[in-house]
């Protein structure tokens, strides 16, 4: 690194220790002006542990004006890079700070900054420290009023947690608004936002009888593409009520929406902050997936407020707590909601393509993770997706009923404290009976499981023995693993995929196989023929199989298993069973034919009038490279392109009939609602256009030009990249001219250009940098196009000159300096390239070299930067 003795220390779990002070209560006054905002803040302070003296408080790009204890003039402190030491003070204590802060100068976006003509705060995990001197920490809870004071013409609406108490005008212009929460919160959960919006207002009448008020906020001109985020809120507060017996207990619920935000959105008690992605939308500016997602991320903002607020975290290793457990109740609030099929389906994809990378790649870590150097840096794939597949493991373990027990059961002991996840568990299995001490180790080792198997059928005595073995490759931060409690959904199927009942000893057994030890065996009677298993029902466990299936037993569950999922999990490893033959073809040079087996199976598909529409979508849908390359031990990012190609193109010759005939059905069909019958119908609708632009390229330009619906145009030009068809141009051109003055809609397109593979990528994404709706200080903006770029085209960013890596290692030079935060969620497609050929991590290494010799390195980079190097140099 550029200065060793500058490399940031890391922090480890095992470490942790209670606050030696406390705070109680905290007034806050904000004056607020764009460079030059004055804060306020008197906090009650209570000293907890009588051995020590100095209160030392966290603070970052701030300005000191004063410093008072007990109203008087405090000169007994110190400062120091990132904190404030005060010392000579009594064991409580009033304590009154006054600093001054830069909003406008802030692109890190964390604390308070302007989000276009607004303020607007993101204070979580470590942001609060960058609007007051403060103990920064998620188990320093406590109560909150905040007054705002602003111009009145430019700020008309100022907003703050809890519930508002009052409010005045003033003499010069400004105005002011004072806000009372009642609910202790650690400081991540403060929130701020002054601004002039459009506002949409509804209310909600609780199950106890209690109206609350609901406003959303918007920039002007957006309200009529706020409705359905009201709509989404109002079933998200009934869902909660119904399934999990929760209700709000603020007299107000607020979110507003931002252009400018580093994350996706904010579950501040009472008043969320939004990424306008996660909020805007109308069917002609925003795709069924965006309703879809705006549904879920608002439900998972509100779902926060008893698994996040009003229940903490203790520290933030323990992030995993509110963060995985409030993914699993927004993906069952969507499958409740909407199709669980196809919810699930997609969550796996999600995992398979990109999780199982992260638990593979040089940032490997539990779900609660034991070493940190920069907390930004965990809000990763693991801490959410993975942490929410071990909250649904409970839930298969323990059912519904029990699983419920056990959430009244943690919200009863925890309610207004900070927890930890073993405080979690300890709740599902006092409330359940059933021992989870050896399920704990989910939390606490990284990797994903492999499970293998062995079966052996008796003829004479009818009985079908299923063997199961679990191991974990050791991973970067773990050389060591346990064996794990791993729920295993099993279905046995007849030659004629008719179930076969499970019984062990003339009784009835659960599908749901216990694997706890290395090695176990189960042994199922009354089975008159060899079965084929069908295992991971639901995929009831985040884990890779070993098994090889024949053909015909992959044929047998694709067309008769009983669980959706396995249906269609069986279609990819059909799918990936041919690319890994394709994939040593190309690398052979020898010529590739598509079976006719697969082929047939296709067509019987496309022909099954019965089969559910979403479902069939996913059917149709071919994993993606990334989705691909993890079956392979070494990627050759050029063969598995070159044999997902043919695969498609092949297909869609050999059935261009059944495909153009599916996709004019859906199309006639298809009634243009928000109703999930409709969104399937779309969905399969796209699926076949993949297919139609190589024999119909005229179908697949009419799609996009006669419709009047973002994502019947989305799906037409997706299909016009894949097959490259001569009216791709004319359709983005069109798109372009009609949306270049939104930028929230330009994102679709900056992505869809940049994952194209046709001619000269990298060129097309360096100019398209300087396109007048492209801002490279919108996080949105960066990740729609270079993040595209670098994740979803592959054979372009990893081209073997090297070029993709360069240009990304100087966007992140830039970004290191002005918004850490999102060049360290842009590095990773550089970092997780451990099964990359010797020549690309020569190349990489030189890239991350570069950006290790930084001489401002950030926090935020170091860390990821010098793992990857520890793992491709390893």
């Amino acid at each position: 690194m550029a200065d060793s003795s500058a490399q940031p220390i890391a922090k480890y779990r095992s470490d942790y220790q209670a606050p030696s002070y406390t705070i109680e209560n905290v007034a806050l006054d904000f004056d607020l002006e764009p460079t030059a905002t004055t804060v306020r803040a008197v906090s009650t302070v209570q000293r907890l542990d009588p051995q020590v003296g100095d209160l030392v408080l966290d603070g970052e790009k701030l300005e000191l004006l004063s410093l008072k204890v007990n109203q008087q003039e405090h000169q007994h402190y110190q400062l120091s890079e990132g904190q404030l030491s005060i010392s000579d003070l009594p064991e409580r204590f009033e304590l009154e700070i006054v600093t001054q802060i830069n909003p406008q100068a802030n692109k890190a976006f964390e604390g308070l900054y302007q989000s276009g003509a607004a303020f607007c705060t993101q204070c979580e995990a470590e942001g609060f420290r960058r609007i007051t001197y403060f103990l920064d920490r998620p188990d320093v809870l406590a109560t909150y009023s905040t007054k705002i004071t602003a111009d009145k013409a430019a700020y008309p609406y100022l907003l703050s947690n809890g519930n508002k108490v009052a409010q005045g005008e003033l003499d010069n212009g400004k105005h002011w608004v004072s806000w009372q929460d009642p609910f202790p919160k650690p400081s991540y959960l403060f929130a701020l936002v002054a601004g002039d919006f459009d506002l949409l207002q509804d209310s909600f009448t609780s199950r106890s009888g209690r109206e609350i008020a609901l406003e959303l906020f918007v920039d002007k001109g957006n309200l009529e593409r706020s409705e359905h985020a009201m709509a989404s809120l109002k079933a998200a507060m009934k869902w909660d009520e119904q399934r999990f017996n929760l209700e709000y207990d603020l007299d107000i619920y607020m979110i507003v929406a931002v252009d400018f935000f580093n994350m996706g959105a904010m579950e501040n008690k009472g008043l969320n902050i939004f990424n306008s992605k996660y909020v805007l939308a109308n069917k002609q500016s925003a795709t069924d997936s965006d309703f879809l997602g705006i549904e879920a991320v608002i439900g998972h903002e509100y779902f926060h407020n008893w698994t996040g607020n009003r229940i903490t975290c203790r520290d933030w290793f323990q992030l995993s707590l509110k963060e995985g457990l409030t993914v699993f109740r927004d993906q069952e609030f969507s499958s409740d909601l909407g199709s669980r099929a196809v919810n699930r389906i997609k969550n796996v994809r999600l995992l398979r393509s990109h999780q199982f990378a992260e638990d593979a790649g040089p940032m490997a870590h539990p779900i609660r993770p034991d070493k940190v150097i920069e907390m930004n840096n965990f809000y990763t794939l693991t801490v959410y997706e993975k942490g929410a597949e071990v909250i649904r493991m409970l839930h298969t373990l323990l059912g519904e009923q029990a699983f419920q027990a056990g959430m009244q059961t943690y919200v009863e002991r925890h309610d207004g404290q900070a927890a930890t996840c073993d405080d979690f568990v300890n709740a599902m299995q006092d409330a359940s009976g059933k021992d989870l001490s050896l399920f704990k180790r989910w939390y606490s080792q990284s990797g994903t499981p492999v499970v293998s198997v062995q079966t052996q059928f008796d003829a004479a005595k009818q009985q079908f023995s299923l063997t199961l073995s679990q191991s974990t490759p050791a991973t970067a931060d773990q050389p060591e693993k346990l064996p794990l409690h791993i729920p295993v959904s099993i279905e046995l199927l007849a030659s004629n995929g008719a179930s076969i009942p499970l019984q062990a000893g003339g009784k009835p057994v659960s599908e749901v196989l216990e694997l706890t030890q290395a090695q176990q065996s189960w042994v199922f009677d009354a089975v008159a023929e060899e079965p084929c298993v069908v295992l991971l029902q639901e995929f009831s466990a985040p884990v890779k199989l070993d098994y090889s299936y024949s053909s015909e037993q992959l044929l047998l569950m694709i067309n008769h298993a009983s669980n959706t999922f396995a249906r269609w999990d069986s279609m990819q490893k059909l799918i990936a069973g041919w690319m890994q033959q394709a994939v040593a073809k190309v690398q052979q040079q020898q010529a590739l034919e598509l079976e006719p087996a697969i082929i047939a199976t296709f067509e019987q598909l496309l022909q099954d009038q019965a089969i559910d529409r979403g479902l069939l979508a996913e059917l149709l849908t071919i994993s993606s490279e990334n989705e691909i390359a993890d079956n392979f031990q070494e990627v050759d990012i050029d063969a598995i392109a070159k044999a997902r190609d043919f695969f498609i193109e092949a297909l869609a010759l050999a059935l261009a009939e059944p495909f153009a005939q599916l996709e004019q059905r859906c199309a006639e069909a298809d009634q243009q609602s928000l109703a999930h019958s409709d969104i399937a119908w779309r969905s399969l609708r796209a699926a076949c256009l993949q297919f139609v632009g190589f024999s119909q390229p005229q179908r697949v330009a009419a799609a996009y030009f006669e419709s009047s619906l973002m994502t019947d145009k989305l799906a037409a030009m997706a299909a016009a990249n894949t097959a490259a068809i001569e009216q791709r141009n004319s359709m983005f051109k069109d798109y372009e001219q009609q949306w270049q003055h939104d930028g929230l809609v330009m994102d679709k397109w900056f992505a869809l250009e940049a994952s194209f593979s046709g001619g000269d990528a990298l060129a097309r994404v360096k100019a398209l940098t300087e396109h007048p709706s492209f801002s490279m200080e919108n996080p949105n903006r960066i990740r729609s196009l270079i993040g595209s770029f670098a994740n979803n085209n592959a054979r372009h960013f990893h081209a073997k000159d090297g070029a993709g890596y360069c240009y990304l290692a100087e966007i992140l030079t830039l970004l290191n300096k002005q918004n850490p935060q999102v060049a360290s969620r842009l590095i990773t497609p550089l970092i997780q390239t451990v099964k990359l050929d010797k020549q690309r991590k020569a190349m990489i290494i030189e890239q991350l070299e570069g950006l290790a010799a930084l001489d401002e390195l950030s926090k935020d980079l170091y860390e990821k930067v010098s793992n990857g190097l520890q793992q491709l140099k390893g």
